[in-house]
């Protein structure tokens, strides 16, 4: 089994129902990264829900909050955050430097559609970055936090990789070889990620692996595992990780689809309610067998799993944040 999970992104309710106490599903001495808003929440939904996770994680003995690297690891769940658009920094770049030294480690410029920092992965029309996400790359850049592609359009994807002088990342997006979705990448994206020394973190989204059925749980860590498989022939196993999605609002979520369809497009609800790949499925502590035994089976050595479990993450980070 890999040393550690280094879970790029994981979501739970944006909301005063949270329970932090739910990521103890992870194991001990995993990474996770915990969504904090995207382009529904305002500045200060985000900044709220921050001081809230914050304050309970402080309060369960079995968090830790990071800072920096050397802070994972050991027998705490370390605890990370990341906003999936730029609509809560209210067009503000120096709040990025704000989120920052509340634990935000990753941003995303937009989730979906277009807003002022460019445009998203269901647009029909792409025309990439905006000036302002342009600057807000140089900004993520300068304070030191990832620029993440994931939900964006594909030219801003390949935007994102040009104007990066550091490593980016597709926190949590599979590959559309595999799987053809607009939320998945192109062979041209990964490609361009891994050339700024970037890594692709797997997700384990029903909609976004070919199987959303409830009764293809299995099917769906092995598609998790035929999406790694072919990401490591694709650009090398250093350039590819893991963020499941997974999300413990997932009833709030599914409720959201069905009421406001038109926010995610046919391509969110034409296959039945969203399923995920659960925390103990990543690891092999769930029901069926898990996605390291998957990738074991599949002829991954030891030493390439605790890559793409935690090792390309952790390289990337110690390259990206401030200390």
């Amino acid at each position: 089994m890999p040393p550690f999970l280094w879970e790029q992104h994981c979501c739970l309710p944006l909301s005063p129902t949270a329970r932090i106490s739910d990521l103890a599903r992870y194991p001990a001495g995993s990474y996770l990264s915990v969504n904090v808003g995207y382009s529904r929440q305002s500045t200060a939904d985000s900044l709220a829900l921050l001081h809230r996770f914050r304050r309970d994680a402080q309060a369960d003995g079995r968090f830790r909050l990071v800072r920096g690297v050397d802070d994972i690891g050991g027998e705490t769940i370390a605890l990370a955050f990341d906003l999936e658009d730029s609509g809560p920094l209210g067009g503000v770049l120096d709040n990025v430097e704000r989120f920052y030294e509340l634990g935000v480690r990753s941003l995303l410029p937009t989730y979906n559609y277009a807003n002022a920092a460019g445009c998203g992965c269901l647009d029909a029309d792409d025309t990439g970055l905006t000036a302002y996400g342009r600057d807000l790359v140089r900004k993520l850049n300068e304070v030191g936090m990832f620029a993440d592609g994931s939900h964006c359009s594909r030219r801003t994807g390949l935007e994102l990789s040009e104007l990066s002088a550091a490593p980016m990342i597709y926190s949590h997006s599979n590959f559309a070889a595999l799987w053809d979705h607009p939320r998945n990448i192109t062979d041209e994206q990964a490609r361009a990620c891994a050339a700024t020394g970037g890594v692709i973190g797997i997700n384990g989204v029903g909609i976004f692996l070919g199987h959303n059925a409830v009764d293809e749980r299995a099917e769906r860590v092995e598609a998790m595992a035929a999406q790694v498989e072919y990401g490591a022939g694709l650009v090398g196993i250093e350039h590819i990780g893991v963020g499941s999605d997974y999300s413990f609002d997932g009833e709030d979520f599914n409720a959201e689809l069905r009421q406001n369809p038109d926010a995610f497009s046919a391509m969110y609800t034409a296959w039945g309610p969203l399923q995920w790949v659960p925390p103990e499925d990543l690891l092999g502590a769930g029901e069926v067998p898990g996605l390291d035994a998957a990738l074991a089976g599949r002829g991954f050595s030891e030493a390439d799993r605790a890559a793409v479990f935690g090792g390309n993450f952790a390289r990337i980070a110690g390259q990206v944040w401030r200390a």
